[in-house]
Order: C-alpha cells, then structure tokens, then sequence
C-alpha cells in the first residue's frame, strides 16, 4: 500500500505542489531549516528511504542504470550544497542581528586572500580529488556505450542527455519552439542579466539569507523548482512512450493513457458556446490573446502595487520591467503545468499559421 501511494503522489501534480509547499515552508522558516538539527535530521531521513527504496527490484533497476547513477551522486550534491548555503547564511543573520560582522568579516577571515594562495589551493585539491574519483570510476563502471546509431530503429524512451532532459519534460507542456528555444534563451539571458539588474551590495562577499530574501528565493525556485525537479521526473519517471510511471511501477511499454489536450479556443467556442470554431484566425483566439495579454501586462501594476514600489525606487525602471519580464516569463512555467495537469488545456493561443502556439 506505501508504494502504490508513492506511486500516486509522484506524479508531477502531486509532486510538483508538494514540492512548493515545502519550498515556501523552507523559505518561510528559515530559523529551522538552517540548523545543523535539521540537517543532520534530513540526512538520516533521507538515507533510511532512500535505503528502503532500493531494497525494491523495480526501483533500483531504474536508478542502477549507468546513465542514472551520477545523477544519484549529483542530487546528493544539489542537497548538500543547498542546505549548506542555507546554513551559512542563517548563522550570519543571527550574527547580524546580535550586532557582530558576518563569519567571513571577521579579522581571522578578513585577511585571507581569495584568490592566490587560498582560492588556488582549494581549488588544487578539488580537482586533484575530482580527477582520483573519475578515474576510480572509469575503472570500475563501463561506460553506457550503445551500438551506433541506427535511423530504421529508436530507443523507446527516447531520452537526450540528463542535463536536457528538463528541456524535453518542458515539451509536455510547451510547443517545441518555446521549451526548446524561447525559454532557454530567457534562462540564459536572465543569468546573464543578473549582474546588471541585481545591484544591492548586501550579500557581497558573505553568506546571507534575511539581507536578500527575494533574490535567493527566486533563484532557487527556478533552479529547484523549474530545472532540477523537471530533471527527477525526466529521468526517473518517464519510461516508454514517455509515459509517466511510478518510482515502484514497473516500465510496461503497452502502457495507454487516455489524455485529450485541447485549445483554450476550442474550450470556449465549441464547449462553452457551442458553436464551430470562427474562420477569422484573430477572433478564433481572441479569448487567448486577452489572457496572455492580461497576464504580461495586466499582473505589472498589481505586482508593482503590492511589492514592487520599493524595488522600481531603488533599481530604476529599466531595471525593475525587464526583472518582472524574466520572473513573468520563469512563472509561465508552472501556470502552463497546471493548465495542463487540472484542465488537459494545450495551448493557451494556437495559431499555427504564424507558428505561434504558446
């Protein structure tokens, strides 16, 4: 009964909105999740289940695969890099708030150079350690080579490299230009803007978390939330036809799943009003237009009304709308998954004249 209710709550619906409550809780209670307590508490919890987990056949089928095990290793690294960060930070708004510099402003820390000797140091033995690890692994794990490849025959799931999979579980959601060239190049181009547009000097140089709540929020909402978790699901969760499977469910590529993804015009012209879709491609998407045009320009004076006034003073507008463009663009994300989870809704605008489906 615990694994067939596993395999329930793992699906992104279930999943992904567990994931948010924990993320705001996380966010919001910050005085216990950046403790050693807790910490050391997660790290109990998650190996006993993980250790359970793997005692399954079906589960450690799928995560023994060669191509799957550094993902294991990577998202034990994302977890302790995580919290850690987190921790840091908390220790120094506690310092902070007892009117003490932060642990990296201390006399004994503010003399070391981050660059050389130390910086290069660390950096030596990182990469010395790095180096031993591959080539312990090369040794004892054979490579996940395949026969060449074959044009009359594809593998079935067809999967790209892990670190694209996030990309093609965002085809579920999107039209490929959008998951696969529209998006990224948002991605890309907001971490480059980054620099430009984040000017607050606190946090330079120290851990903190109170000092820039939204910015670290942010990031790691769309890190977490929209790449990693998108990762977990496209690796380990989808099996032939990329079907959605349980962590315990076994990999049967006669799987069917009824799914009948439609238009918002044909909701609303052929099931709200009963009538056929209109000839006039414009007013055949009039209702899609308004909601996309409601959502990208109707949301920046809300948002700009009930927090946004202070952060418009301080960066200046340039600054503040193409912020708001980028967050607007990250949360079109998990919108369109919902849509999609709760309505079966495929394209909010479809016009495929114009190769504009979004």
């Amino acid at each position: 009964m615990i694994k067939l209710a596993i395999n329930f709550l793992s699906s992104p619906l279930y999943s992904f909105t567990a994931f948010l409550a924990l993320f705001i809780w996380a966010m919001k209670r910050m005085d216990i999740v950046g403790t050693k307590k807790f910490g050391l508490g997660l790290l109990a919890f998650t190996l006993v289940v993980f250790t359970w987990m793997v005692s399954d056949p079906i589960f450690f089928s799928i995560i023994s695969l060669p191509d799957n095990i550094p993902i294991i290793i990577l998202n034990a690294l994302v977890l302790w890099t995580t919290w850690f960060a987190l921790y840091k930070g908390h220790q120094n708004d506690l310092r902070i708030a007892a009117g003490e510099p932060p642990i990296e402003g201390t006399p004994e820390n503010r003399e070391k150079v981050w660059a050389w000797p130390n910086l290069v140091y660390t950096e030596l033995f990182c990469g010395i350690l790095c180096t031993i690890f591959l080539v312990v692994w090369a040794i004892f794990f054979k490579a996940p080579l395949e026969e060449p490849a074959n044009p009359t025959w594809a593998p079935n799931p067809a999967k790209a490299p892990w670190y694209f999979l996030g990309l093609q579980e965002m085809l579920v959601y999107f039209d490929p230009w959008m998951a696969g060239v529209v998006l990224p190049g948002l991605i890309l181009v907001g971490l480059i803007a980054i620099p430009f547009i984040d000017i607050n000097p606190k946090g330079n140089g120290y851990y903190t978390f109170k000092e820039r709540k939204f910015a670290i929020a942010g990031f790691l909402f769309g890190w977490l939330g929209l790449w990693v978790f998108l990762i977990q699901v496209g690796t380990f969760l989808r099996g032939p036809n990329w079907t959605f499977y349980g962590p315990f469910e076994y990999w049967d590529a006669h799987k069917v799943v009824a799914e009948n993804n439609i238009n918002l015009s044909e909701i609303v012209w052929i099931k709200m009003l009963n009538t056929a879709l209109p000839k006039n491609i414009f007013l055949r998407e009039v209702f899609g237009l308004v909601a996309i045009g409601l959502y990208l320009f109707g949301t920046v004076p809300l948002m700009t009304k009930k927090w946004g006034q202070s952060y418009l003073n301080r960066m200046g507008a340039i600054r503040y709308y193409i912020m708001i463009f980028l967050i607007l663009g990250m949360m079109s994300l998990p919108i369109k998954m919902y849509l999609r989870w709760f309505f079966n809704l495929k394209y909010l605008l479809a016009m495929p004249e114009f190769e504009l489906n979004l």
